[in-house]
């Protein structure tokens, strides 16, 4: 089994994340879902490399810091690949949102982030970052688009 470490991403403007879409990639694993901003680490880069270069690729945004708010570990996520994101949540950004080559960017309020169409499991993690619960790590294990399976343990 291959292992591939990526990033999710989600841009808080205080009120508002930044969601992502997907509806522009032929044969997405995503396609219709709405995410967050992210992707594969590159070979040298560290996860928070990772999440600044996807933040600016795909929004326009340049990163200031970021939070660091849970480790999700996905089981089989595509074929043959585990895949261990790390999840940021991004207050400090600036500069000017761009049409993003993965999909439709939309900024959605907080109270309605739950309500997008999006993967089982991220509108657990997404619950958990917008109760502002303690540094997660967890393990989602999906069977096409469903979850089966998840667990995790909070930090303080």
């Amino acid at each position: 089994m291959k292992q591939q470490l990526a990033t999710i991403c989600y841009l808080d403007n205080g009120k508002e994340f930044l969601l992502l879409h997907r509806n522009k990639k032929p044969n997405d694993v995503h396609e219709g879902k709405w995410i967050g901003v992210g992707g594969k680490v590159e070979a040298g880069e560290s996860p928070e490399d990772c999440a600044k270069r996807e933040v600016f690729e795909e929004t326009g945004y340049l990163v200031g810091d970021m939070d660091l708010v849970g480790l999700i570990t996905f089981p089989a996520f595509t074929p043959g690949t585990d895949w261990y994101t790390y999840v940021y949540r991004i207050q400090d950004f600036s500069g000017t949102q761009i049409e993003s080559p993965e999909g439709s960017l939309a900024w959605v309020p907080f109270d309605e982030v739950l309500l997008k169409p999006s993967w089982e499991g991220d509108h657990l993690f997404l619950k958990w970052i917008l109760e502002e619960k303690p540094l997660f790590s967890a393990k989602m294990a999906y069977k096409g688009d469903h979850l089966q399976d998840w667990s995790v343990q909070f930090y303080k």
